[in-house]
């Protein structure tokens, strides 16, 4: 009642309450009295309810953050936090933590972006604590997006982590020019900080054999910490599951996930912000060849991004979610005598981990091999090892132990049985007739679907509510005459428009590879083959300006592909571009002649136009393809003309380029 309703009552003259009135109040009384006793009474009966509830994977932290607190409640004393982007170094973290078990160090797996790293000055408190850190080098040699706040916590500030025993392995490629860079500088700074090294820095070279590189570091790892703490291990490695499996029979079919990233039905629901975790469902609105001729294939695709609030510059990239060959889930669910529409959940045995499942559950079988496991890639030697388990032959079982092995045979009948021979699970499972895995764990070892990530062609400041994507097909025959095909863009290539409405997930990623903020100032680009795809939006930004009235600097393209009739893409806008007076391209068809003829090449004819354009007016240098060989070549080359026309000694050439670097004068975005 109100407080004027009551005032109304107690000014009348008839009695407060009436014999009725008491009465109906007593029956009111006695009701919500046994109402509420009955749902209190049976609390055994309750523990017998049971939901299936699907699982929500949030970007932000939900659950308890204080690692300390997980470490102590848990009696461990092993932490182990990875900086990944692909997942790689998230997988090499999850094995270090596994493996502590032989060592009497209890471990667990902490993401540095979910944990308050100012614990780590707690950490000594802990008797025979370690902390180890898997650190991958990300772009121009950035942390990882979820390292990124970690790393600037140690570079800007200035805890005392004296106490604090610690290791590093890094995660890199030699192909790039701060190869390590993170790993590297965090090793270094841990220890002016005061922390204590237990081990020495270990560097992984994905562009030679990580794994390798992986396993040398972890076996000469574990006996160092033996020594520095007085422990010893427990002998031969015992291979305990991560996950336990949960089949469900009764869930109902819209708590069951069908493929998204994190939210269930936000594939459905869409709603912003589209980030990793929420990708936009981009509808594709073009998707036509590029190549006039020859038997290779490079896609123009265009998505629709209208109403999606994603916003980009030229530079930027854009990531999408691919999901395996049908074919592909169809041949491992028969390899492993699968049920593929089977509901199951994958359950984390540790619960003081945030990873409650490696992938959303519950879901199929058929989805997880389809949306959230890479079955095309190649497996690392720790799958080889869990897969010996389950082969009846002996000679099968010890062929797979051994490639697992760190013996210099093993290694080398790894990398030619199946790195060299590129060797996916399934090929791995179809020529070894005696193994067969039940498929959950088969779920549980893979790696998860990593997005694919394309530089953007297109500026978006012609086009706000599109996305460029410039791809070529990826088909190779392997040395055992298979033929694999690359995921992401198989998946793209069936993607026609023209067929009625398909769409993508996506979402866009930052990039610091940008055109200068001053348009006046010139710029060279390197961009082979599909590394012209930024390129393409430098210049229709370029051209835009111009036609608004500013005044626009020299833009100089070098462009290279093997032959003009056939894999020159986007020829015509770029001799429009030309004939405007908005472009100086520069061509190498590499196979229209006798001899060679390559990027590289026409940039080392051209040294007096690139000191002036570098030298003499401080223009901006892009380049962007492959790392391993064009890319180095043209790093060396810039070096060359900066001594010769510059008139530097090779030292100061070479800090010359670096200072441009920091400057944001040459910017790479390139890949191996």
């Amino acid at each position: 009642m109100t407080d004027e309703k009551i005032e109304n009552v107690v000014t009348g003259e008839e009695p407060f309450l009436g014999t009725l009135d008491i009465a109906l109040l007593v029956i009111l009384i006695a009701g919500g009295t046994w109402y509420f006793t009955r749902n209190r009474t049976k609390p055994e009966e309750l523990g017998r309810t049971y939901s299936i509830q699907p699982t929500t994977v949030s970007t932000a932290a939900v659950t308890e953050n204080s690692f300390i607190k997980k470490l102590k409640a848990s009696g461990r004393s092993l932490v182990v936090f990875y900086g990944s982007q692909t997942g790689t170094a998230e997988e090499f973290a999850g094995r270090l933590a596994k493996e502590g078990i032989r060592y009497r160090l209890k471990g667990m797996v902490a993401d540095p972006e979910e944990c308050d790293m100012e614990e780590l000055l707690q950490l000594k408190d802990i008797s025979n604590s370690l902390a180890v850190f898997c650190l991958a080098t990300y772009g121009e040699g950035d942390p990882t997006d979820n390292a990124m706040e970690f790393y600037e916590w140690i570079t800007n500030g200035d805890a005392d982590l004296t106490g604090l025993n610690y290791a590093v392995f890094g995660l890199g490629n030699k192909t790039y020019e701060h190869y390590n860079k993170v790993a590297i500088y965090v090793d270094k700074r841990l220890e002016e900080l005061g922390a204590t090294r237990v081990f020495e820095l270990g560097l992984g070279d994905d562009d030679a054999n990580i794994e390798d590189d992986f396993i040398t570091w972890k076996d000469r790892f574990w006996p160092a910490v033996c020594d520095n703490f007085g422990i010893e291990g427990s002998g031969e490695e015992v291979l305990i599951r991560q996950f336990r499996l949960l089949e469900h029979n009764d869930v109902q079919p819209d708590r069951i996930y069908t493929g998204e990233v994190a939210r269930l039905h936000s594939l459905q629901n869409q709603r912003p912000p589209f980030d990793a975790k929420n990708p936009f469902l981009a509808p594709i609105l073009i998707n036509r060849e590029l190549h006039k001729g020859g038997n290779r294939s490079c896609m123009h695709i265009e998505l629709d991004i209208e109403g999606s609030k994603m916003r980009y510059d030229a530079g930027d990239h854009v990531a999408m979610y691919p999901i395996n060959d049908k074919d592909l889930v169809e041949k491992l669910g028969l390899l492993c005598n699968a049920d593929l529409d089977l509901v199951f959940s994958l359950i984390n045995t540790d619960t003081d981990s945030s990873k409650k499942h490696p992938f959303p559950c519950p879901t199929t079988y058929r989805t997880a091999l389809t949306h959230y496991l890479e079955i095309a890639a190649i497996p690392r030697t720790h799958i080889l090892k869990e897969l010996a388990e389950y082969c009846s032959d002996e000679n099968d079982k010890q062929f797979l132990r051994s490639m697992a092995s760190i013996t210099p045979e093993g290694k080398e009948k790894y990398q030619s049985w199946v790195q060299d021979a590129c060797r996916n699970i399934v090929h791995i499972l179809e020529d070894i007739n005696s193994c067969k895995p039940s498929i959950d764990h088969v779920c549980e070892l893979l790696p998860r679907l990593q997005p694919r990530y394309y530089s953007i062609s297109s500026s978006s400041k012609l086009y706000p509510t599109k996305v460029h994507i410039t791809a070529v097909l990826v088909q190779y025959k392997t040395p055992t005459g298979r033929l694999n095909k690359g995921v992401a863009t198989t998946y793209l290539k069936a993607k026609n428009p023209e067929e009625g409405e398909v769409k993508v997930p996506v979402f866009i990623r930052k990039s610091q590879f940008r055109l200068p903020t001053k348009p006046e100032i010139p710029i060279v680009m390197v961009g082979p083959g599909t590394g012209v795809a930024p390129f393409r939006g430098f210049i229709q930004e370029r051209q835009h300006l111009r036609d608004e009235g500013k005044q626009v600097g020299e833009s100089i393209l070098y462009f290279g592909c093997r032959k003009k009739s056939e894999d020159f893409i986007y020829e015509e806008e770029l001799e429009e571009y030309v004939e405007k007076g908005t472009l100086t391209l520069k061509t190498a068809f590499s196979r229209d002649q006798e001899k060679k003829i390559y990027v590289t090449h026409l940039l080392e004819q051209d040294a007096d136009l690139l000191w002036r354009v570098l030298g003499e007016n401080n223009g901006h240098f892009y380049i962007c393809g492959d790392a391993k060989n064009m890319a180095v070549d043209v790093r060396n080359i810039l070096v060359k003309i900066l001594k010769t026309k510059g008139n530097m000694n090779e030292p100061d050439a070479v800090q010359y380029l670096k200072k441009m670097e920091a400057q944001k004068r040459y910017s790479a975005d390139v890949w191996s």
